[in-house]
């Protein structure tokens, strides 16, 4: 709507609405929200501009500030597909508001991108919400009425199951992945719950009491996010382990002869760097620190010694 507007002055309200195929009320809510929208980095006196006036009864609207959308944005077919791909993942959430709006996203997104987005969307990516279907059910209905939740949950690192109290903040999806976030009352932070690793979950009598200074974390960068206090971690990488570099954080890349890759990462915990250096097996290994890079030694020769007999 906003490039037609651009280079259609003083179009009025229910034409719009007509070329459109939206009611009036639909337009003058959707103009409402251009007035807190802009490109990153820009103040408040740079976001678009929209002003809506009546002349001869007929509402004429005038947009300034955003001549970087004078024409429709282009999807790539990837670009697309990732879009659908993350639709189909939160549409797959019980109790999703405004699923109607997220299928009709869908299906607009599908027609624009064609058959080979709608393909690829399918066979490449598989969103798996039955397996979660009633955690979501239950923690939707804990947001919903701002109640208190209990969990099982099951941590991999510690290989454990524990019980907690958690206020919920809100449900997110990371990496195609369902996320409760919520204030911990045993870590008494705020903390990151899978919801594929809920072994049981109870919604209690009890009002979720999030505490002022509690903030839900910014995701935009992905789940892991490191620290300069996390321990610096070098990795060497064969040809076929530099996938390592296109889903984790790193701080410096250096290419080796035959198209190898020393990679640094920072890691806050090092079992995670021995799981991630078995898995990559003969096609990476961990240089430093040495005391970690024995470590992971030993964990291969425990794994392999289970297999002996």
């Amino acid at each position: 709507m906003l490039p037609y507007l651009r280079s259609h002055p003083s179009a009025k309200v229910s034409e719009v609405a007509a070329l459109f195929g939206v009611s009036e009320r639909q337009v003058i809510r959707d103009l409402q929200v251009l007035w807190f929208s802009g490109l990153p980095g820009l103040q408040m006196g740079d976001y678009i501009e929209v002003d809506m006036e009546a002349v001869e009864g007929e509402g004429i609207i005038s947009v300034s500030n955003a001549d970087y959308l004078a024409r429709p944005l282009r999807l790539r077919t990837d670009e697309a597909v990732a879009l659908i791909v993350a639709l189909r993942t939160l549409a797959s959430v019980p109790g999703s508001f405004e699923r109607g709006a997220v299928e009709r996203a869908i299906t607009k997104l599908e027609n624009a991108a064609g058959e080979a987005a709608q393909q690829a969307a399918a066979v490449q990516v598989q969103v798996d919400g039955d397996a979660v279907a009633d955690v979501a059910a239950t923690v939707r209905s804990a947001l919903d009425a701002k109640n208190r939740l209990h969990l099982s949950y099951w941590v991999p690192a510690r290989d454990e199951a524990t019980e907690r109290d958690v206020d919920p903040m809100r449900l997110v999806v990371v990496d195609g992945r369902l996320y409760l976030e919520g204030w911990c009352h045993r870590a008494e932070s705020v903390r990151l719950f899978r919801l594929d690793r809920v072994l049981d979950v109870k919604e209690l009598d009890v009002p979720a009491e999030v505490p002022s200074e509690a903030r839900p974390r910014n995701l935009d960068g992905g789940l892991f996010q490191p620290s300069p206090d996390d321990e610096l971690v070098t990795f060497e990488l064969t040809p076929a382990g530099r996938w390592v570099a296109d889903y984790y954080p790193y701080e410096t890349a250096e290419e080796l002869p035959g198209s190898a890759l020393r990679l640094q990462l920072r890691a806050r915990d090092r079992a995670w760097v021995r799981r991630l250096a078995l898995r990559l097996g003969s096609t990476g290994r961990v240089v430093a620190p040495a005391d970690l890079s024995a470590e992971v030694t030993a964990a291969a020769r425990e794994a392999l010694a289970a297999y002996e007999g």
